[in-house]
C-alpha cells in the first residue's frame, strides 16, 4: 500500500515540531510541563518560560527523547483511543483552513512554527503526541455521560475523574478560546501556540460521537468487536477504521481526496445550506461546545452503540450506514473550528463563508 505523501510530510513536520523549533510568534516554549491553575473553571497553562522573537529555544535532550518516544507510542498504540485518529484530525483542520478569513490565516501563520508555513492541519494531532508529557491534559479530550441517558449536561458531566469541574472537552474549548482572545494584546500570560493547537484538536475530538460516550465503557474503549476480519475496540473503529476503510475503498487511500470531497459538499454540495447554522452560536458566543457535545452523545446512542455489543461482527451494514455520520462530523468540526477562529481573529467582523 503506497503512503500518501502529504500525510507522510505532515508526520515528519509533527516530529520536527516535537523536537523543537526556533521561537516564533508569541512566546513559544515547549521545554517542559507547565504549571497549571484553574481559570474560567478549567485547568489553564500559567506563565511558562518564554522566549523573545528571534531567540532560539533551548531543547534539553531528555525532552527531545521523551517527545519522540511519545510520538512512536502514539503511532503504534491503537487502544485505548483518545481522539479522532491522525487522519481525522488532519481532515478537520484541513477543512477549517479552506474557510479561514484572511485575518485568521495571518494569525495562525504567526502562531505556528515557521516550518509549518501556516498549515494548521500539519500539527493538528500534536496534543495526542504530547499526552504522555502533559498528563493533566488527558481529561480534556472527552466527556463521560451517564450510561444510556443519551444526553449531555455541562454541570453534571464536565469534570475529570477527580471531580474537578470544567476539565472536559467542552470546558477546554471554552478555555482555549478565551486564551486566544489575548492575541491582539500581545499577552505573555499564555502560550498561544499551544492554545491554538489544543483548541483545533479538541474541536475535532468533541465531534467524534464516542468522545461524548458512556462512562462505564469509557466511550466504547472497553467494547471489543470484530471489524471485518480484525478485532478492535468500538472507540478505535470510530476514531480510525471507518475513515481508513472509506479511504481505501472510495478515495484511493488518500486522505486529501476525502478532504476535497467533503469540502465540495460543504461549499457547493448537500451541506451548503447547513453551513451558517453549523457555524453560528447563540448569545454571540465565540464557541458553543455544549451544542457540539449534545449532538455527539445523541449520535453515539443512535449510530455508534447500536448493533455494536461486545463480540459483534461489524462489516458493510455498519460501515456504509455510519460512514456518512463520520463525514458529516468531520465537516461540522471543520466549519465550526473555522468559525471560532474567524470570530476570534476577526475581532467582531461579521462571519461569512
Amino acid at each position: 500500500m503506497a503512503c500518501d505523501q502529504n500525510v507522510v510530510s505532515e508526520w515528519n513536520l509533527l516530529v520536527r515540531f516535537l523536537m523543537g523549533t526556533q521561537a516564533h510568534g508569541r512566546g513559544i516554549s515547549r521545554a517542559g510541563p507547565f504549571p497549571i491553575s484553574t481559570v474560567y473553571g478549567v485547568v489553564t497553562i500559567l506563565k511558562a518560560p518564554t522566549l523573545r522573537r528571534g531567540e532560539e529555544k533551548i531543547v534539553f535532550m531528555a525532552t527531545v527523547l521523551l517527545s519522540l518516544v511519545a510520538a512512536v507510542l502514539l503511532a503504534h498504540l491503537p487502544a485505548p483511543s483518545l481522539a479522532w485518529g491522525t487522519e481525522g484530525h488532519y481532515a478537520t483542520c484541513a477543512l477549517a483552513q479552506k474557510l479561514f478569513s484572511k485575518e485568521t490565516q495571518q494569525a495562525v501563520q504567526a502562531l505556528l512554527p515557521e516550518d509549518a508555513e501556516g498549515n494548521l492541519a500539519s500539527l493538528c494531532s500534536w496534543p495526542d503526541a504530547m499526552r504522555f508529557r502533559y498528563k493533566w491534559s488527558s481529561a480534556l479530550h472527552f466527556i463521560d455521560t451517564p450510561d444510556f441517558s443519551c444526553n449531555y449536561n455541562y454541570d453534571r458531566d464536565c469534570h475529570d475523574s477527580q471531580g474537578i469541574k470544567g476539565r472536559c472537552a467542552a470546558g477546554a474549548i471554552n478555555n482555549y478560546t478565551s486564551q486566544l482572545t489575548t492575541f491582539f494584546s500581545d499577552s505573555q500570560h499564555y502560550n498561544l501556540t499551544e492554545a491554538l493547537l489544543f483548541l483545533a484538536h479538541i474541536v475535532g475530538d468533541i465531534h467524534q460521537p464516542l468522545h461524548v460516550g458512556f462512562t462505564s465503557d469509557l466511550g466504547g474503549n472497553t467494547i471489543k468487536v470484530h471489524w471485518y476480519c480484525r478485532i478492535f475496540n468500538l472507540h478505535h473503529i470510530w476514531d480510525d477504521e471507518i475513515i481508513s476503510t472509506a479511504n481505501k475503498r472510495f478515495y484511493d487511500d488518500s486522505i486529501t481526496s476525502l478532504v476535497d470531497d467533503i469540502g465540495k459538499n460543504i461549499t457547493a454540495g448537500h451541506w451548503n445550506d447547513e453551513i451558517v447554522k453549523w457555524a453560528n452560536c447563540t448569545n454571540g458566543d465565540l464557541a458553543c461546545p455544549d451544542t457540539y457535545a449534545a449532538e455527539s452523545i445523541s449520535l453515539a446512542c443512535k449510530w455508534a452503540y447500536r448493533n455494536a455489543t461486545p463480540g459483534a461482527y461489524l462489516a458493510d451494514d455498519y460501515f456504509l450506514t455510519r460512514m456518512p455520520i463520520v463525514e458529516m462530523r468531520l465537516a461540522q468540526g471543520g466549519v465550526r473550528l473555522a468559525a471560532i477562529l474567524n470570530r476570534i481573529f476577526g475581532q467582531g467582523q461579521v462571519q461569512t463563508f
